[in-house]
C-alpha cells in the first residue's frame, strides 16, 4: 500500500493511497430471472436498459428498501442499485467447500454474470467500471451480502437433510464471498462469452 501526504490535504493527514488499474475478464455465464422469484436461469444474452435486464425480477430505475437499509421505514422507494448481480466461480466452489457442498450453482442465489479472470472478484471495489466488448458499461455498487433467502434456495436444490441449519450456514460463511451487486451506467446487449475491460479507480482508506 502506497503511504502519501500530499499538500493538497492537511498537515496532520496521512491518508493512504491505492492508484487505480486495469483488469481484463470474460462474462463466462449470464442469467435472468423472467419470472417471480428472484432464482435465474441460463440465457445466451441480457438485454439491457438503464432499468437493468429488461423483464428480470430485479429490474427497475427505483426499488424498495428491506433490510439491508436500516436508516429508511421498510418499503421505501429508493434509487436501484442492485440492478445486477456478478459473482464467480472460485468464491462459490469456496462456499460451498466450507458448507460441505458438491457446489453452488449461480442460478440458485440469484446471479446474472458469472465473471473470470478477477481474482477475489467480491473484493472489486465501488465504483469499479466493467466494460463490456459489445459496448454496454456497469457499475459496481457494492458487495452483496448474503442472507437467508438464499441459504434456503441452495438448502433446496441440494436437498439438505436440516434445511433451516443449512440455511444459516450460508450467510455465516460467504460473507466477502458472496460477488457484487452493480447498475447500468451505458445500456446494450451482453452476450455469453464476452470480454469485458475492468476500470479499478483509485482507492483510499478514510480516518478522519
Amino acid at each position: 500500500m502506497q503511504e502519501t501526504n500530499l499538500d493538497l490535504f492537511p498537515a496532520d493527514l496521512t491518508v493512504d493511497i491505492v492508484p487505480g488499474r486495469k483488469l481484463a475478464a470474460r462474462a463466462a455465464a449470464l442469467y435472468a430471472a423472467p419470472f417471480d422469484h428472484f432464482e435465474t436461469k441460463a440465457v445466451e444474452e441480457l438485454q439491457l436498459g438503464f432499468d437493468g435486464i429488461a423483464g428480470d425480477f430485479h429490474a427497475g430505475i427505483t426499488r424498495r428498501s428491506g433490510g439491508r437499509e436500516p436508516w429508511y421505514q421498510r418499503g421505501t422507494e429508493m434509487r436501484n442499485e442492485r440492478q445486477l448481480s456478478l459473482v464467480s466461480a472460485d468464491e462459490l466452489a469456496l462456499v460451498a467447500e466450507r458448507m460441505g457442498l458438491k457446489e453452488i450453482k449461480p442460478e440458485w442465489i440469484g446471479a446474472n454474470l458469472l465473471i473470470e479472470g478477477i481474482p477475489h472478484l467480491s473484493m472489486l471495489p465501488s465504483g469499479s467500471l466493467l466494460f463490456f466488448k459489445g459496448g454496454v458499461t456497469v457499475k459496481i455498487d457494492a458487495q452483496n451480502k448474503p442472507c437467508r433467502v438464499a441459504g434456503h434456495s441452495i438448502s433446496e436444490h441440494v436437498r439438505a437433510a436440516d434445511r433451516d441449519a443449512t440455511a444459516l450456514l450460508f450467510p455465516k460463511v460467504a460473507k466477502r464471498l458472496r460477488g457484487l451487486v452493480a447498475w447500468v451506467e451505458k445500456p446494450g446487449i451482453v452476450r455469453s462469452g464476452e470480454e469485458i475491460s475492468v476500470r479499478v479507480p483509485e482507492q483510499w482508506i478514510y480516518r478522519a
